[in-house]
């Protein structure tokens, strides 16, 4: 078992897909053939809600009016897909592309409601077409593309399409950080830092940029670039965020005395935090050493919380724990 950096932010910001399903009717018997699917899902779709939906409605009328207005249609599209209905929604933005088949914005929609159904291949596939055929100066594009084919693995094909993205927008902190997670993925840690570099020093504020900067030095990295990486780290979240993060690389890569002494400083910031904790449980399963954590001198005020929940736990009662959320480090 190896365990993940849990404050790495991933290069590649995917949309997120819509939860919602369309429900099935049973009116199949009744369906005319000659009915379009697009009109067809909008039947079933007005029989579920009984035609509720007043936003719906309107946008139909006005496309009804104007069949050529493309802001229509896609305001139709993306109101479909915020509800749920991503299936309706796919159908509409390819009746828009039929319409206006060389729209850049409306091959990109189209591609990333394919992603949101899963369709990876045919939304990446869509997109190389329309690239092929038509020459756009939309960075969104290519960089869309990278995206899609960095999630199937295709790291290469990837490549490509990022540095493609790049020549459209140079001056993108994005498109660089996206091409940078892209080489460390294929391994290219000097070509990927080079990058990732250039994504910081455009946009010093990026904590997607500074944090996987932090992960390209701390991989293979010398003692100077890994203090560089905790240092990165820091700058983004907090010393025992930081160390832990260090201390999960190492722990990845096998360095099981190294990360010990990283995830010992991290509780030594902060005993309870939970990541570190649970990463040194699988440093324990991993160098066959016992899980026993750094003691540290208790101050005043926590002295004084441990008499308080020895006094609650003799009187009856109950210590309740304050609220807050956590990130557990994940196991591979």
């Amino acid at each position: 078992m190896i365990c993940r950096v849990w404050a790495s932010a991933a290069a590649i910001l995917l949309l997120g897909s819509c939860a919602g399903r369309m429900r099935q009717t049973n009116t199949a018997a009744a369906r005319p053939p000659a009915v379009q699917p697009a009109m067809q899902r909008q039947i079933e779709n007005a029989i579920d809600a009984g035609d509720g939906d007043v936003i719906a409605r309107q946008l139909r009328e006005r496309m009804a009016a104007g069949p050529d207005d493309l802001n229509v249609r896609l305001a139709l599209a993306d109101h479909y897909r915020k509800q749920g209905y991503p299936e309706l929604a796919l159908e509409h933005y390819r009746l828009a592309a039929e319409r206006f088949p060389g729209d850049a914005q409306v091959a990109l929609l189209t591609a990333q409601t394919l992603q949101d159904q899963g369709m990876t291949a045919e939304a990446a596939a869509g997109l190389e077409r329309f690239l092929a055929r038509y020459q756009s100066k939309d960075a969104g594009l290519p960089a869309w593309l990278g995206i899609l084919r960095d999630s199937q693995g295709e790291y290469a094909k990837a490549e490509v399409a990022h540095r493609a993205a790049i020549v459209l927008d140079p001056s993108s902190a994005k498109l660089h950080n996206n091409l940078g997670y892209n080489l460390l993925l294929q391994g290219k840690r000097t070509d990927a830092l080079t990058e990732l570099r250039r994504a910081v020093g455009m946009d010093s504020g990026s904590k997607t940029a500074r944090g996987n900067l932090a992960l390209a030095l701390m991989r293979g990295g010398s003692s100077e670039e890994q203090k560089e990486a905790i240092l990165q780290w820091q700058s983004i979240s907090s010393p025992a965020a930081a160390h832990n993060n260090a201390g999960a690389v190492l722990l990845e890569e096998g360095r099981y005395a190294e990360a010990r002494k990283e995830l010992e400083t991290a509780l030594g910031h902060q005993p309870d935090y939970t990541p570190a904790l649970k990463n040194f449980e699988l440093l324990a399963g991993q160098d066959g050493k016992p899980a026993v954590l750094p003691v540290r001198a208790a101050s005043p005020a926590s002295w004084r919380r441990t008499m308080k929940r020895l006094w609650y736990a003799l009187a009856g009662i109950e210590d309740t724990p304050s609220s807050g959320s956590v990130t557990i480090a994940t196991k591979q």
